[in-house]
């Protein structure tokens, strides 16, 4: 039986998520610029969610990292606004159930950091992504918020945490 937790990232792990994360993206056809890709952060992801309101956190099965997200505030926006990000999962954890279990975490996390709505921008052909995140409670809006540097990213959700917080216990 496999063992699966969920943990934030430890400087260790940076060099492996970073790897997943790409391979993962080339998989999905998605553009290297524009998209967490060519990010500067994405090889050092443990020291960029060292705010006090930041944590990335990454999914564990017998040992290997088979996923990864995080929660940080979004850039140039309401300071009770954060961004989902670099939500990524290995082709093995799909399918699971998985992606609920780290949008769970990650939306706890949000609340007690004291968030009031997440926001998150993805491609328009991660549509599993898209389904997900609906089934989360996300909402579609025409209108990118704050500054990602994700100019690739057409779509754009985001997710009142005030009423819905008992969705995410």
């Amino acid at each position: 039986m496999s063992k699966i937790r969920i943990r934030p990232i430890e400087k260790e792990n940076n060099a492996e998520v970073a790897k997943m994360i790409r391979e993962v993206l080339i998989e999905q056809g998605a553009p290297k610029v524009g998209t967490a890709y060519e990010d500067k952060a994405l090889d050092q992801l443990y020291e960029t969610y060292q705010d006090p309101r930041s944590e990335y956190f990454v999914l564990i099965e017998n040992g290997i990292i088979l996923g990864s997200a995080g929660i940080a505030p979004l850039e140039n926006a309401n300071k009770e606004v954060c961004e989902l990000q670099k939500m990524y999962f290995d082709p093995r954890a799909r399918g699971r159930g998985l992606g609920s279990l780290m949008m769970k975490k990650c939306l706890n996390y949000a609340i007690e950091k004291g968030f009031t709505c997440c926001y998150i921008e993805t491609l328009p052909s991660m549509k599993a992504a898209q389904q997900l995140y609906i089934k989360t409670g996300f909402e579609y809006i025409k209108e990118r918020m704050g500054d990602t540097g994700h100019y690739s990213c057409s779509v754009f959700l985001k997710k009142s945490l005030v009423q819905s917080s008992d969705k995410t216990q």
